[in-house]
């Protein structure tokens, strides 16, 4: 039975797992890791094959079956994280924004970080003003077609690229104007690496929005960048604090705490899991960014009353030692495989639907309807971002503030002025669910969603590429839903914490009483236990209780003892 036992687990140990990471330019890495496989060699598979020394800035970014995003841990085996079925989808992206890309040693790594703050801008993380986004589409424009040439680029060319969820005919007409005049002869490599400097100065550079809401119920979006905390709310952002004055970060179920030098910031979370995993961002990015050594990482605690809660560590190098190993570098720069912009009526990966001003009134809202169903083909998803009117008015109107028959009148653009993260949750893959993305996009801006809208709107049943960015969006439709159970949560927290501190401190009572007990009865011969024993209380309790104790306890041990020698 024993080697029935352990020849089922050594075959169970040898067993196959079939992983498919998506990678930034949308490519697909397929490979098998066995049970016990960690997180670190996937890793280096991964950076085996893009050819990747300067890795550190980068992570595998998977959900669960929960619909909850997490980091792969290195340190812990992959297929305990996965929590689901095999075969694993997950996704290589930027877990760590370099402070100044521009500065990165190897030109491959510019690349990936480029890609990646160009899925950032289409996805509208990365919000900007007009004039901004032109020229940061130029930049893409001119490092993967090249320059202008009127043979192959006729008018209206860059209406054939999809660079941010919705744009308008005049800032099509203005990337055209840049990319003819301004960028000619660049190179690719120059383009990237200006298009990195001009996004390293955005404010939101970095940013990976958590959603959450605030002690009033108010919606808010945290997120960590190279530079510190930030708190997004509404059209602004609303604080930002400095690595080196965020003194602590704990989260408690749903509750999120940071504390600064003078404040303490408090934000819950959709659901426990999601505040947990906002909690290891916070540690994770404050020790790469704030430590000067890897050696000065500490195990936090999540810091409940007395012992309870989770308790993490962050386990890789720190940004000083990313600079300083990559200065180390030497090598031929290795060859990099750019993945050229194609049209969009080419390529399946880029959707491009007809602009709206062109469209009669009457149609225009059902042409909105076949755009969003247009983008399913999409590799990320597209969020709806604030909208222009068709006349490219100075005006900006966030989405779902408007009439029904307001908004099917409007077109929507990159931001000029105002920020929207609430149309920007998601950063990863999905294939075919654009339209119940909407629907959740409306509820999150005010409109009436339903769970049996969103299942009609698709048949099918989302795969666990797709989960990653509905899930996010479902947790927060359900998480703006029960603002009114705010206050009896806080309440509820409190008794929890003062029932665990009085059970406590009745332990330690307990325990104290028993050491003291036991010294009493030792032969430690000091003046304080002397005079404790020769009080008529210690003698009572010494030949009434503890003596007939100690004798039915040794008695008891005895029979053990002769029981396991007879046998």
């Amino acid at each position: 039975m024993l080697s029935r036992w352990m020849s089922g687990s050594s075959r169970n140990l040898d067993r196959e797992y079939n992983c498919t990471v998506r990678l930034l330019d949308d490519s697909e890495y397929t490979c098998t890791i066995q049970r016990d496989a960690k997180g670190q060699y996937l890793f280096d598979l991964l950076c085996h094959h893009l050819n990747l020394l300067e890795k550190d800035y980068f992570g595998i970014r998977f959900v669960d079956p929960d619909k909850q995003r997490h980091w792969l841990e290195f340190t812990k085996s992959v297929v305990k994280q996965m929590r689901a079925q095999p075969p694993f989808t997950m996704c290589f992206r930027v877990k760590f924004y370099p402070t100044d890309p521009a500065a990165l040693k190897e030109e491959i790594t510019r690349y990936l970080v480029f890609l990646q703050i160009k899925r950032d801008l289409y996805h509208g993380r990365l919000l900007c003003k007009t004039s901004d986004a032109a020229l940061l589409a130029a930049y893409i424009l001119q490092a993967e077609i090249g320059d202008y040439d009127p043979g192959k680029h006729p008018e209206g060319y860059s209406s054939k690229f999809q660079f941010f969820p919705k744009h308008s005919e005049k800032l099509e007409r203005k990337i055209a104007e840049i990319h003819k005049s301004e960028l000619s002869g660049q190179t690719p490599a120059t383009s990237e690496l200006n298009f990195l400097r001009k996004a390293q100065t955005l404010e939101t550079y970095g940013v990976d929005p958590h959603p959450c809401k605030d002690v009033s119920g108010n919606a808010a979006f945290l997120a960590f960048t190279p530079f510190g905390f930030v708190v997004l709310q509404g059209n602004k952002r609303v604080h930002f604090i400095k690595w080196n004055e965020v003194t602590k970060m704990k989260f408690e179920g749903k509750t999120f705490y940071l504390y600064e030098k003078k404040i303490v910031l408090t934000y819950f979370a959709p659901t426990p899991e999601a505040c947990k995993h906002l909690w290891k961002c916070g540690i994770e990015n404050q020790a790469f960014y704030k430590l000067e050594k890897s050696s000065q990482v500490r195990t936090v605690s999540s810091s409940n009353l007395f012992f309870k809660g989770s308790r993490f560590r962050y386990s890789g190098r720190v940004a000083k030692e990313v600079m300083e190993s990559s200065a180390k570098i030497k090598r031929e720069p290795p060859e990099i495989h750019r993945a050229g912009l194609v049209p969009s009526r080419s390529c399946p990966s880029i959707t491009h639907g007809p602009r709206l001003s062109s469209v009669p009134r009457t149609r225009r809202r059902a042409v909105h309807i076949s755009i969003m169903e247009g983008l399913e083909s999409l590799r990320d998803s597209a969020h709806s971002t604030p909208v222009r009117s068709a006349s490219h008015g100075d005006a900006f109107v966030p989405p779902g503030r408007g009439g029904r028959a307001e908004s099917s009148e409007r077109v929507a653009v990159i931001a000029d002025e105002s920020y929207s993260p609430a149309d920007s949750v998601l950063p990863t893959p999905v294939a075919e669910h654009s339209l119940e993305l909407m629907l959740l996009s409306r509820q999150l801006n005010g409109a009436p969603c339903s769970i049996e809208e969103e299942k009609e709107s698709e048949a099918g049943t989302p795969s666990a590429a797709e989960a990653e960015e509905l899930g996010e969006l479902r947790a927060l439709c359900l998480g703006a839903s029960g603002r009114g159970g705010t206050r009896a949560e806080q309440v509820n927290k409190f008794v929890l914490s003062v029932l665990r501190l009085l059970l406590v401190t009745v332990g330690l009572l307990f325990v104290l009483l028993l050491l003291l007990i036991v010294l009493t009865e030792s032969d430690l011969d000091t003046a304080f236990f002397r005079d404790i024993r020769q009080t008529p209380e210690f003698e009572q309790f010494h030949y009434q209780y503890f003596c007939p104790l100690r004798r039915w306890f040794a008695c008891k041990v005895r029979a053990v003892v002769s029981l396991l020698i007879d046998t």
